[in-house]
């Protein structure tokens, strides 16, 4: 657990992760849906997350310059963990009533049909 969590743990690392789950993004993109983050702390956290192998940088020939992040296979293993990290976040935010309470607009459960069963796992449902 503890290599788990050197690699994912810091302030910005999993807010940029979370970003990277829809699919390849720009840094621009990255910068301005990360609401504090400066510029050094961003370039900071995305090396590292190269570095560690969990994202890839896409530099495009063109001017203005083009740069694309997003996961390498190894980081795309993430993409469970931060699923069911949202479905236990929507869980501990769900009222008695069963409803969310607050959820950001990140939140995949809020954003999907999927809701938090009675067992704390996330379900589908089929419309």
């Amino acid at each position: 657990m503890e290599a788990s969590l050197s690699v994912i743990s810091g302030k910005w690392k999993m807010t940029i992760l979370q970003k990277l789950l829809a699919g390849p993004i720009r840094y621009s993109d990255i910068k301005h849906n990360v609401p504090g983050i400066t510029e050094k702390m961003l370039t900071q956290q995305l090396r590292e997350l190269e570095v560690d192998g969990i994202v890839k940088r896409k530099v495009y020939p063109v001017v203005p310059p083009k740069v694309e992040y997003s996961f390498t296979d190894l980081g795309q293993g993430l993409t469970p963990i931060f699923q069911s990290l949202e479905a236990w976040g929507a869980q501990f935010l769900t009222d008695s009533s069963g409803e969310l309470i607050n959820p950001d607009s990140s939140c995949y459960v809020a954003k999907s049909e999927a809701v938090v069963g009675v067992d704390g796992k996330l379900e589908t449902t089929n419309s």
